[in-house]
């Protein structure tokens, strides 16, 4: 009895531990392609592998704790994959976005700072900005499915026999997780890319700004 729990226990030690190298793997093409996508956005490559692995990390460990999917390869992976691609896409459009909209607003940003504002008082605006543009084309998505698409997991089920209300409930638990990670990443992304916009001064840095 004893030999057969040490079993279960070295089992599951095993599938988590290919879990943590696959999900690094689908991070670290995350961060590379992002940050090489972000090329004007200083540290984006180190900015977007923490916003993605923390996003995905924070929303797979819910979906572990709340027993939505089981802690094995077989669902873990994909899933993850999943929300690694869809963070990747909306961080690399809040970095650039977050960006361009200081460079084009420079000089209120600086009159800002004058004015004795703190660079995130400063770039308040443009952050807001930079997310809400970043997470629409989700927020769009979510409002239209199943009235004018209907996605690649519900409809597989359907095809194949499942239940449509076991389909649309899996499709629920889907898009709630991609929101979940969508946002989570882009928030942590404006936290860890606009510091790197300033000098230690509080000064814009002009470097990042004068390169297109």
């Amino acid at each position: 009895m004893v030999r057969l729990q040490r079993v279960k226990i070295e089992n599951l030690r095993q599938k988590g531990l290919q879990n943590e190298i696959v999900l690094i793997k689908q991070v670290s093409v995350a961060g590379y392609t992002t940050g090489h996508s972000a090329l004007h956005v200083p540290r984006g490559m180190y900015v977007a592998g923490g916003s993605i692995l923390v996003g995905t990390a924070v929303t797979m460990i819910v979906l572990v704790v709340l027993n939505v999917f089981p802690l094995t390869p077989r669902y873990i992976i994909p899933v993850a994959g999943m929300m690694v691609g869809n963070a990747m896409t909306t961080t690399g459009v809040t970095s650039k976005r977050l960006r361009d909209d200081i460079k084009v607003q420079i000089n209120l940003v600086e009159t800002t700072l004058a004015l004795g504002a703190t660079p995130r008082q400063a770039t308040a605006q443009q952050v807001k900005r930079a997310l809400v543009i970043a997470l629409s084309p989700v927020l769009d998505n979510a409002k239209t499915i199943g009235l004018i698409s209907l996605p690649g997991a519900m409809t597989g089920m359907i095809m194949g026999g499942a239940s449509p209300l076991e389909a649309i409930q899996l499709q629920i638990v889907v898009m709630s997780m991609l929101f979940g990670t969508s946002t989570l990443s882009c928030i942590i992304s404006t936290y860890l890319s606009w510091p790197n916009f300033f000098t230690k001064t509080f000064q814009l840095e002009t470097t990042v700004f004068s390169s297109d």
